[in-house]
């Protein structure tokens, strides 16, 4: 990080390699709209830049990457509805417009159902959620990602869980089993 701090280019060249679909895809789960995950990402490398040099490795890389991904997202998204709070937002009530890369294309109904009801979830649970299934990452970098116990991000998962259930009925069930059977 001290040779990003410092204007390496090809230090940030590779690091951008290292992380950027990563970012990508945290982002699109979040904005759930290609050109808007593709600006997050954008905010999310120059942030990286910009404060390179104030990462002292007290967590990870990647805890770290992720923790400005979610902050740029959950940005992003309160920047977008401050701008269509009062007028009809169109966008709230269609299908999201991008097939995330881990979707395959004959689940992509149940998907954008699902991502839609993702988006109503409180900023806790969402990040939760999306971290755990959709880039699944293991509970603990999520905790340290969310700077919270791992007993609160259970807690924010069942909850997640309890309301996507309301939300979706029959199908969620079938997304999270089919997410599970992945990682066992």
């Amino acid at each position: 990080m001290t040779a990003i701090s410092e204007g390496s280019t090809p230090a940030f060249r590779e690091f951008y390699q290292l992380f950027a679909e990563k970012v990508y895809n945290t982002a699109l789960s979040y904005a759930q709209h290609q050109q808007d995950a593709e600006e997050i990402s954008q905010e999310v490398f120059l942030r990286i830049h910009k404060y390179a040099g104030n990462f002292k490795g007290q967590s990870s890389l990647n805890t770290w990457v992720y923790r400005i991904t979610v902050n740029a997202s959950l940005d992003f998204i309160k920047r977008r509805n401050k701008r269509s709070f009062g007028a009809w937002n169109q966008a709230a009530i269609e299908t999201p417009d991008f097939v995330h890369p881990g979707v395959l294309l004959e689940k992509k109904e149940m998907a954008g159902a699902m991502y839609k009801a993702i988006e109503t979830l409180p900023d806790s649970q969402k990040t939760a959620f999306i971290l755990s299934f959709l880039e699944d990452l293991p509970r603990q970098e999520v905790a340290h990602i969310m700077d919270l116990s791992l007993k609160a991000v259970e807690s924010l998962l069942q909850r997640a869980k309890q309301n996507l259930r309301k939300k979706l009925g029959n199908m969620y069930d079938q997304r999270v089993k089919s997410r599970q059977g992945k990682s066992n």
